[in-house]
């Protein structure tokens, strides 16, 4: 049996991206609780967790070309002065060129009438302008609306100053580990988590994104797995996934959420890369139809639930066809908002590749 290649993490990155937003999809629409599809259907939330993971390796890989533009695979080289803050200028302007023209678009078409209207969600005129920028009051009382955009804008902001981090020192390649345990606290620690308890949402998705970055490295420096791994990996995915949808189909409501997402974490990493196994040898055609779904992802999330699904969702139709329809309006829709913002994000990052 060869050797696993960590590059396939990156060659079906689109195509991970698009399975991801499938299992999303899935965990969204709503189902009862006696379904038997139920433990199966809330185990589609590890979509959200395989798009931290593969966000935080595309972002290595980001940062690699600002601070290594050769491409020789080596650790990234120091950068001084102004050279080293054109680096990071350059980093978050291509990377939030890509998401707020959407994610503006977006927010205004769903906060904006609901100010002329129920302000239900924005109450004042500050409330308004600060959900449409950066999602306030996500941050202020867990609003989940578009909970993930505002999440990712914040590891943006952290993920250079973690990647020089690890560069210089690599045993803080072991900060996820503090993550989980800061997890840990936020959940029992009573004054903790009285002040950022609500937020947990994300901080249980800190760790899965910061290994993705260290992976991310791995992945940029070539590196191989024994072949002997695929059974760990193979041990380690089914015991993540046996007790996860144990949790889920048998105790739901009865264990803090953050607890199942520390299972995701090794159920993230083993399952994106048996996945990746899987795709060898699956035809082009399905490989094509993730990829297409990858490259639209981020609108799709915008637009699936609250434009699409709960709208359909109202006329009780059955899971499946719920989703099915869910899937069948979303994708033309994001990929007309993919082609509308594409021109914006090119000219607010030129000569950049999203």
């Amino acid at each position: 049996m060869p050797h696993i290649p960590l590059s396939d993490i990156s060659r079906y990155r689109g195509e991970l991206m698009g399975a991801a937003m499938i299992f999303i999809i899935l965990f969204h629409v709503p189902l009862g609780r006696a379904d038997a599809f139920f433990g199966l259907h809330r185990l589609g939330n590890v979509g959200v967790d395989m798009f931290f993971f593969l966000s935080g390796m595309g972002l290595w890989f980001a940062w690699g070309k600002l601070s290594n533009p050769t491409g020789v695979a080596t650790s990234l080289p120091a950068r001084e002065g102004q050279g080293r803050m054109s680096a990071f200028a350059l980093f978050y302007r291509r990377r939030f060129a890509r998401l707020m023209p959407a994610w503006l678009i977006m927010a205004s078409l769903f906060y904006v009438p609901d100010f002329l209207g129920p302000r239900k969600y924005s109450p004042t005129l500050f409330n308004l302008l600060g959900d449409i920028t950066l999602n306030l009051d996500f941050w202020r009382y867990d609003e989940l609306t578009f909970w993930y955009i505002p999440a990712l804008m914040a590891l943006y902001v952290i993920a250079p100053f973690y990647m020089e981090l690890i560069r210089r020192h690599p045993v803080y390649r072991w900060l996820p580990v503090l993550m989980i345990m800061w997890c840990v606290i936020v959940q029992w620690v009573l004054p903790i988590h009285q002040a950022v308890g609500h937020l947990e949402i994300f901080w249980s998705r800190v760790p899965i994104f910061l290994i993705g970055v260290n992976v991310g490295e791995q992945v940029y420096n070539k590196r191989t797995l024994d072949s002997s791994t695929l059974w760990l990996l193979l041990l380690l995915f089914v015991a993540a996934f046996a007790s996860s949808l144990y949790l889920e189909q048998v105790r739901h409501g009865k264990f803090p959420l953050f607890a199942e997402r520390m299972l995701y974490i090794p159920l993230t990493v083993c399952g994106i890369l048996l996945i990746c196994q899987l795709f060898h040898h699956a035809p082009s055609w399905l490989l094509r139809a993730l990829s297409f779904v990858g490259t639209i992802s981020l609108e799709t999330y915008l637009i699936h639930v609250h434009f699409v699904m709960k709208p359909i969702a109202q006329y009780h139709l059955g899971y499946w066809p719920t989703f099915l329809l869910t899937v069948a309006i979303s994708l033309p829709l994001a990929w007309c908002l993919h082609k509308l913002t594409e021109p914006i994000a090119k000219f607010l990052s030129p000569n950049s590749k999203h």
